[in-house]
């Protein structure tokens, strides 16, 4: 949107243009060519000093109620957050984060201290500035980062990046003499706070480190560094290798130990597959035995049937005798009749078989 410029301002140091009086002085439009929130996340965020700010229209002052209605429409809202950024992690990614969701169209430049005024003022950092302004340009959340930014903010500054607005923690910043070196920024009313990510901070990264040092030269050493550049003495490092050493036996027993716990559970895996097996075959032989054996079993069926057919087979019926046209049965030798005073015949001994085969089967 255009704005509209004069050369002179009203005694309460408004604009002509925007009180109540008609404007005596031509005016001339210019638009702003502030720069825009990047839309891709293709290319890390650029420097300042790659990307400044060239827009000649006015800056109007704005609040913060103002800046969240989305006003101005015809820019963004540029707001600023500082640090050293240290050891970079989730708890700098969620302070930005809020920096920029601050209002609905926002730009957000990041500013980044030098090594020379953080050792200065803070104390030695682990990682360089050239580490610190790599590790900002690659946040989602950054738009713009600022080199070599100033420990304490002056106006000149922040005349030069247009900045309406400062984000940072409301927990006061005592150093470089000062109890808080955001107060002229609070009573500016360019302050916007953000809140602290608990259980998480640079300071807290380092402690570990510290706290547990030899375990971290222990691992640096087993994985290939040097004593020299740990920084480790001749007996530290040899301890250390020997504790390696133990370690790596404790490991293997503790491998072993673990695959005895397997073999285990898989034999009684196993053995208790081969128990429930052996019962199922064994009610299935069970069932079979009786079913043979059993007293209503196939077996017995089958003995008595094959008993019945060898007693047919060992007395056979008597044979018929032919009686007045009509088959009879032959009479026994007992009960045939003779004649009184004659002996009966007697077969000889030895005969017994013909002449019974004779009685039974006598001759045409």
């Amino acid at each position: 949107m255009p704005v509209l410029t004069t050369d002179a301002e009203s005694e309460t140091g408004i604009p002509k243009s925007l009180s109540n009086e008609p404007p005596s002085e031509t005016m001339e439009e210019i638009e702003h060519t502030c720069p825009q929130p990047r839309l891709t996340l293709t290319a890390p965020a650029p420097f300042a000093d790659e990307i400044s700010c060239q827009c000649q229209a006015p800056h109007e002052k704005l609040t913060i109620a103002q800046a969240r209605l989305g006003t101005p429409v015809d820019r963004p809202v540029r707001v600023y957050a500082d640090g050293i950024f240290d050891l970079f992690h989730s708890g700098h990614a969620r302070a930005l984060m809020q920096a920029k969701t601050l209002f609905p169209n926002s730009y957000l430049l990041v500013g980044v201290c030098s090594d020379d005024l953080t050792h200065k003022f803070k104390g030695f950092t682990v990682m360089n500035e050239a580490e610190r302004y790599e590790a900002l340009r690659h946040c989602r959340y950054v738009d713009e980062v600022i080199r070599d930014a100033p420990w304490t903010l002056t106006p000149e500054f922040l005349e030069k990046h247009k900045i309406d607005f400062v984000a940072h923690d409301d927990i006061p910043y005592s150093s470089a003499g000062s109890d808080d070196v955001y107060k002229h920024i609070k009573e500016a009313g360019m302050f916007v706070p953000t809140q602290r990510t608990e259980g998480i901070s640079t300071s807290d990264i380092i402690t570990r480190i510290v706290r547990d040092y030899d375990v971290y030269a222990r691992r640096n050493l087993q994985r290939g560094y040097t004593a020299k550049e740990l920084n480790v003495s001749f007996i530290n490092e040899k301890k250390y290798r020997f504790q390696n050493q133990v370690d790596k036996m404790k490991e293997k027993v503790k491998n072993v130990e673990e695959r005895s716990k397997e073999f285990v559970n898989r034999v009684e895996e196993k053995s208790h597959d081969l128990i429930q097996k052996w019962e199922e075959k064994s009610r299935e032989f069970i069932g079979n035995f009786l079913e043979l054996f059993g007293p209503d079993g196939a077996w017995k069926q089958m003995f008595q049937e094959r008993s019945s057919r060898m007693l047919q087979a060992l007395s056979p019926k008597q044979s018929p005798v032919k009686k007045e046209g009509f088959l009879s049965e032959t009479p026994k030798v007992s009960e045939r009749p003779h004649r009184v005073g004659v002996p009966r015949p007697r077969a000889p001994r030895g005969h017994h078989f013909s002449v019974r085969c004779h009685v039974l089967y006598p001759g045409p």
